[in-house]
């Protein structure tokens, strides 16, 4: 491995360069970068958010189309 702050895959915590140089980072190698884009893809990881607020416009019958 190159010179630089090394420090802990996410998906196998071998170590990883964490660099520039490192083409996956964070992760050690393109094997566990695919592996965890595959999770994100499946729905195994999610982003939490709260759903937005109704507009009172939603429920106007006369209300132009938005666009």
């Amino acid at each position: 491995m190159s010179d630089g702050p090394i420090g802990r895959c996410p998906q196998c915590s071998k170590p990883s360069l964490i660099a520039p140089t490192n083409p996956w980072r964070p992760f050690c190698s393109e094997r566990c970068k695919l592996i965890d884009l595959g999770d994100w893809m499946n729905g195994r990881f999610v982003i939490p958010v709260e759903p937005a607020e109704e507009s009172p416009d939603d429920y106007l019958p006369d209300a132009p189309p938005r666009q």
